[in-house]
C-alpha cells in the first residue's frame, strides 16, 4: 500500500479521536482503522427494478475489499427510473439526476477521505453519473453494472419494456385490446434488472468495459445471475490492487479509450444518450469529446451486434454468446479498437482479450465481413435547424431521408395528446421544442411519443425532431439533441406549421427550407418563454446547465 493514504487524515493522531469514536460506534476495530478505506457506492433503491439487486452485489464487493486488506464503507446515491418517469412531468428529473449522482458520490468520498471507490449502478443515468464521479475524484476505482433484466414472454415471443410502450400506441390505434395490453404489461418485466435491449443502461455497460473502468465480462450477466456476485467480489479485490499500484481513472480515460467507448456503442446499435454522456465524462478528465468525434468513430465502425431496438436480440442473448468481450474482440481483430489502452485489470485490452473467440453457429454478434451495416448506429446531423448538431440512431432504420411539412408542438405532452387523437399523419415532420437542457429543464426523453408513433404504424413514415432526447428504446426516424435549443432562441423555435423540413441521415443534414432572411425576421420577432420552474433543484439546474452538444453538464457560472 502507499505509505500515505488520505483516510489517515481521519484515522490517525490524537486530534482524530472524535472521528475514530464515531467509526468505532459502527463496529470498526483498531485493525480496521489502519487499513485503506474503500467507498462502496451503489444506487440501490426500490424505485426501479434496475437497482433493486445492487444492495446484494454491494455486500459481495465489500467482501472482496476485506479479503484484499481494505475497510469497505458502503453508501448510496439516488437513481431516477427513466421508465417510470417516462411520459410525464417527472421525466424532467432524469438527466438532472446524473449530476446529483456524480455530485453526491464526490461529496461522500471527499468528506470522509476514502482512498478508493467501487461504484455499482443499474439505471440509465446512474451509470454515467457514477463514472463521472470516478473521473472527477481520480482515486483508484472500479465500476460494476448491476445487470440486465431477463426478457419476458408474451404469446411465445421474447418481449421487453419497449414492446409495452409501443403497445400503448397500438391500443390507441385500435390494434390491441385493453386485455391484451394488460397481459403484455404483466409479462414484459419478469425479474429485477435493467431494460433488456441495447437501450441506455446496456449501452453504458458496454461503454464501461470498452473504456476500461469495468472488469472484462462484468457487464453481460443478468442482474439475477449469481455470477454477478463473483464479479462484485473481484471488483473489491481489484480496487485494492489498483490502490497498491496507484492506477487511477485518468490513467485509463485517454482519448483512445473514449474512441473505444464510442466504437462499441456504434457497433451494437446503442443509445443516442452516449452523445451526452461521453462529452460529459471527458470533461471530468479535462478532455474534449465532441459530436464530431461521435460521428467520425461511428461512421468507421460497422454494426456487428443484432440487438433491439433496431435488431432482433436482447442483452441476454449477447451474454449467452460471450457478452461484451466478444464484441470488443471482433473490433480489435478488425483494427477498430485501440488494443493498447490500459484497463482496471492493470492490463491492456489486447492482453485481456487474447483468449476470447467469436462463437460459431450464432448470429447475435457477427464478424466485420458479415456486418449488419457497414457503419455504426449513430449519426450527427447539421444544418440551418441544427448548427450545434442533432443526433439520430440509424441502426435498423431503412428510410434515412425525409421531406415533409412541420407539425409544431411546444411540449412532449401536447404532442402525445395529438398523436393519441390521430392528428399526426404520414409524411409529417413532428417538431417538439422547448424540451432542451434549460428549456424543459432536464432534456426529457420522448419514448412515450416515439413508441406511440411506432405503435400506430407511423414510426418510419413520420420524422420527429426535438431539442429533447430519446430513450435507448426509441426506433424510427427520430432526431434529438438539436441545438441550440429553442428556449434560448435556437432555430427550432422559429419553425412554423407547414414549413418544409428536409432530413438526410446519410448526408448528415437537417434543414428547414426557408431563406436566411425569413429566419432572421422570425428571430427578431421571437420572445423567450418564462422558465417552467423558479425554485428548487430544477430551477438551479436550468441556470447552470450547458448545451447538449457539450454533454449538458452543470458548471459554476462566475
Amino acid at each position: 500500500m502507499p505509505n500515505k493514504i488520505r483516510s489517515q487524515e481521519v484515522t490517525e493522531g490524537p486530534s482524530r479521536a472524535p472521528a475514530r469514536a464515531f467509526l468505532r460506534a459502527m463496529g470498526l476495530t483498531d485493525d480496521d482503522l489502519k487499513k485503506p478505506f474503500v467507498g462502496v457506492a451503489s444506487t440501490w433503491n426500490e424505485a426501479t427494478p434496475c437497482n433493486i439487486t445492487l444492495n446484494r452485489q454491494a455486500q459481495a464487493a465489500k467482501r472482496g475489499v476485506r479479503e484484499a486488506g481494505g475497510t469497505p464503507r458502503e453508501f448510496v446515491a439516488i437513481s431516477v427510473s427513466d421508465g417510470i418517469a417516462m411520459g410525464h412531468e417527472g421525466m424532467r428529473a432524469s438527466l438532472v439526476s446524473r449530476e446529483v449522482i456524480a455530485d453526491s458520490i464526490e461529496l461522500m468520498m471527499h468528506a470522509h477521505r476514502y482512498d478508493a471507490l467501487v461504484g455499482l449502478a443499474g439505471c440509465d443515468k446512474s451509470l454515467p453519473g457514477t463514472l463521472m464521479a470516478m473521473a472527477r475524484l481520480n482515486l483508484p476505482a472500479v465500476f460494476l453494472y448491476g445487470g440486465t433484466i431477463l426478457p419476458g414472454k408474451f404469446r411465445g415471443h421474447d418481449v421487453t419494456i419497449q414492446d409495452v410502450y409501443e403497445a400503448v400506441g397500438a391500443y390507441e390505434a385500435g390494434k390491441m385490446t385493453e386485455a391484451e395490453l394488460h397481459e403484455l404489461e404483466c409479462a414484459a418485466c419478469p425479474v429485477a434488472g435493467s431494460c433488456g435491449g441495447q437501450f441506455t443502461a446496456n449501452t453504458m455497460a458496454c461503454v464501461a468495459e470498452a473504456i476500461g473502468l469495468a472488469l472484462p465480462g462484468s457487464g453481460s450477466a443478468p442482474a439475477v445471475d449469481e455470477t454477478r456476485d463473483r464479479y462484485a467480489e473481484l471488483a473489491g479485490r481489484t480496487v485494492m490492487d489498483l490502490l497498491e499500484k496507484n492506477i487511477r481513472p485518468r490513467d485509463i480515460l485517454t482519448m483512445e479509450a473514449f474512441e473505444n467507448a464510442i466504437a462499441i456503442a456504434a457497433a451494437t446499435g446503442g443509445s443516442t444518450n452516449i452523445a451526452l454522456h461521453m462529452p460529459a465524462l471527458a470533461k471530468e478528465c479535462g478532455l474534449t469529446v465532441t459530436l464530431d468525434d461521435v460521428d467520425r468513430v461511428s461512421r468507421r465502425t460497422p454494426t456487428i451486434a443484432d440487438l433491439k431496438p433496431g435488431g432482433r436480440y436482447v442483452a441476454l442473448d449477447m451474454h449467452r454468446v460471450g457478452g461484451i468481450p466478444v464484441v470488443l474482440k471482433v473490433l480489435l481483430d478488425a483494427g477498430l479498437l485501440h488494443g493498447d489502452c490500459l484497463t482496471v485489470t492493470g492490463k491492456t485490452h489486447r492482453e485481456n482479450l487474447k483468449d476470447v473467440k467469436l462463437p460459431k453457429d450464432q448470429d447475435v454478434i457477427v464478424p466485420v465481413e458479415k456486418a449488419i451495416s457497414p457503419t455504426g448506429g449513430l449519426v450527427i446531423l447539421r444544418g440551418n435547424l441544427a448548427p450545434e448538431g442533432g443526433v439520430i440512431k440509424v441502426a435498423g432504420v431503412k428510410k434515412l431521408q425525409h421531406r415533409g411539412p412541420a407539425r409544431c408542438f411546444d411540449s412532449e405532452q401536447e404532442t402525445f395528446e395529438a398523436i393519441a387523437r390521430r392528428e399526426v399523419k404520414a409524411g409529417d415532420t413532428v417538431v417538439i421544442r422547448y424540451e432542451g437542457p434549460r428549456g424543459a429543464p432536464g432534456m426529457p426523453e420522448m419514448l412515450a411519443v416515439t413508441a406511440a408513433l411506432v405503435g400506430q404504424g407511423l414510426g418510419y413514415d413520420v420524422c420527429l425532431l426535438t431539442d429533447g432526447r430519446f430513450s435507448g428504446a426509441t426506433r424510427g426516424l427520430m432526431v434529438g439533441h438539436i441545438g441550440p435549443e429553442a428556449y434560448i432562441g435556437g432555430p427550432l423555435a422559429l419553425v412554423k406549421n407547414g414549413d418544409m423540413i428536409k432530413i438526410d441521415a446519410e448526408a448528415g443534414t437537417l434543414d428547414v427550407e426557408l431563406p436566411e432572411a425569413e429566419l432572421t425576421k422570425r428571430r427578431a420577432a421571437w420572445k423567450a418563454k418564462p422558465p417552467r420552474y423558479t425554485s428548487g433543484a430544477m430551477a438551479k439546474y436550468a441556470t447552470i446547465v450547458g448545451p447538449a452538444c457539450e454533454g449538458a453538464v452543470t458548471v459554476a457560472k462566475p
